[in-house]
């Protein structure tokens, strides 16, 4: 009979109806979520819990976003979200590329406080020292806020010329800190940003020079190795914070310390705690205060660290358009990072593999995850 058809004539009519009388097409259902794109969230995450897990999910499947491994999102000190990628889990340690600056950073700011480097000296690099070496003006507060001076390019073209390339891979492999340290100025110290991995070893240099003066590369390893577990991986109940050394014994604190994506997001945590764990202050409140402070020559830098903030530039690393100001984040080659903001009461922590080119995806998809939170 005819009255049988009009159901399904009028479904299928619905979307022309809807086009004439709203204007256009109405907007296509979202896909439903995966039973597992929502466990990946607890029950209460501080925001609706179908709408973070949604978030999630897009940062491992939106188109151009590269290949996502893990994922934490931590609120008010709470894990309220864990996915990782098929092959990975809590138990994998994860490369942090640049992330590892950070890292870096807070364990001069421990000798800082512990009274055996000052921020506004010459570092201990005898090569510097020698009378009329104009390296020697350089001090540890630029070479933290990436403005030492040196000829230092990152990512120039052709890449084999790159500094951190060459440096890494080809005639600076056996000691980088030391080819570090060999190139020339390229500018006053302390009047140009150029944001490099040498400069990440020279610290690293520090590090050791500092905890092991005058030693073989061995000693210089095992005491960085020491300093690192008793002072932080300890503390900050970071089981699996380790580090990659050269044959100098040099700690590539640049781009080679791994952890797990929890002890990644504890890191954050601590960052957010300004340097507190369980109420003990690991490293001076005014040390983290520091490192997310902008630079004199950089109002999207620290020292060590990424800010929420206009380059003054075209250079955008994170999404100060969105985000909250006083959001900060460690950041590491192929999209590693780990986003603090403490207005938020939050980390965010992503891993995984994504090209230069598609890092604006990536970080669209990320905003939209902190943008979720409420600012207090």
């Amino acid at each position: 009979m005819p009255r049988l058809l009009l159901p399904s004539f009028a479904a299928a009519l619905l979307p022309a109806l809807l086009v004439a009388a709203c204007g256009e097409p109405a907007p296509p259902a979202e896909a439903p979520l995966t039973p597992a794109a929502l466990e990946a969230v607890a029950e209460n995450p501080g925001v609706d819990r179908a709408t973070l897990a949604r978030a999630i999910d897009a940062v491992f499947t939106r188109e151009g976003v590269g290949e996502t491994r893990a994922v934490i999102v931590m609120h008010r000190g709470e894990i309220v979200a864990e996915r990782y990628a098929g092959g990975y889990g809590r138990g994998t340690t994860f490369l942090g590329w640049s992330m590892s600056k950070t890292v870096t950073g807070v364990l001069i700011g421990m000798l800082v406080a512990d009274g055996r480097l000052r921020l506004d000296d010459s570092p201990p690099i005898a090569r510097w020292q020698r009378a009329g070496d104009p390296r020697g003006e350089i001090t540890l507060r630029q070479l933290l806020q990436m403005r030492s001076g040196l000829r230092h390019e990152e990512k120039s073209e052709p890449v084999y010329t790159s500094p951190e390339v060459r440096m890494m891979f080809l005639d600076g492999r056996d000691d980088m800190a030391a080819w570090a340290e060999a190139q020339p100025l390229e500018h006053e110290p302390g009047r140009a940003f150029d944001y490099s991995t040498p400069t990440a070893m020279i610290l690293s240099d520090v590090l050791a020079r500092t905890l092991a003066p005058d030693t073989g590369p061995a000693q210089r390893q095992r005491a960085v190795s020491e300093f690192m577990r008793a002072r932080m991986a300890v503390p900050l109940k970071m089981p699996s914070l380790t580090a990659e050394y050269d044959r100098a014994g040099t700690m590539m604190g640049g781009s080679m310390v791994w952890a797990t994506a929890r002890d990644w997001a504890r890191f954050g945590e601590f960052l957010r705690h300004e340097g507190s764990v369980e109420g003990a202050q690991t490293v001076p409140r005014a040390w983290v205060e520091f490192m997310v402070a902008p630079s004199p020559r950089a109002p999207d830098y620290g020292a060590t660290t990424w800010l929420n903030r206009e380059s003054g530039g075209e250079r955008e690393m994170l999404f100060p358009e969105e985000g909250p100001a006083d959001l900060f984040a460690a950041v590491g080659h192929l999209g590693q990072y780990v986003l603090v903001s403490p207005s938020q009461k939050l980390t965010v922590v992503r891993l995984g593999k994504t090209d230069e080119p598609d890092r604006d995806v990536l970080v669209d998809a990320l905003a939209k995850i902190v943008a979720l939170y409420p600012e207090r």
